[in-house]
């Protein structure tokens, strides 16, 4: 196999990872701010403040403040996007920290701050206007 092919397919694919990831980032910013642009945008930019600022949020704050949400009001695509959100940002801080980036709970312990507000998300049934082409069903409709 000619070396200079091999280098140009690793090249190659480099450069289709970074556009991939660049498209990738772009369009999980476009939902971030479509979502605080929206109806429930007074709601969540406190919350998505939070998560700019997890080295001075203690988890027991943050898992208050998720569940004095009203989450049976939102929108399945827009639960999606702050899961996305406060993954990222628990992701982040637990770097920065130097921990392993996920530390989910073994069976038998207690659920850590992200499995928590996961639960609380999802506890409640869908509200209709799901994804695209997709209409979400509330409990209730299965």
């Amino acid at each position: 196999m000619n070396p200079k092919h091999s280098k140009a397919k690793k090249e190659k694919e480099l450069a289709d990872n970074a556009r991939l990831l660049r498209a990738w980032k772009k369009f999980h910013r476009e939902e971030r701010e479509a979502v605080l642009a929206g109806p429930y945008g007074a709601t969540l930019t406190e919350l998505f403040l939070m998560f700019e600022n997890m080295k001075h949020v203690r988890s027991s704050q943050l898992v208050g403040y998720m569940r004095a949400i009203e989450w049976s009001e939102i929108d399945y695509p827009t639960r999606l996007t702050v899961l996305h959100e406060v993954n990222a940002a628990i992701t982040k801080l637990r770097e920065q920290q130097g921990l392993p980036p996920i530390d989910d709970a073994l069976p038998g312990e207690p659920l850590r701050a992200y499995q928590v507000i996961r639960e609380i998300i999802n506890s409640f049934p869908h509200k209709r206007g799901g994804l695209p082409g997709h209409p979400a069903k509330s409990q209730s409709e299965e």
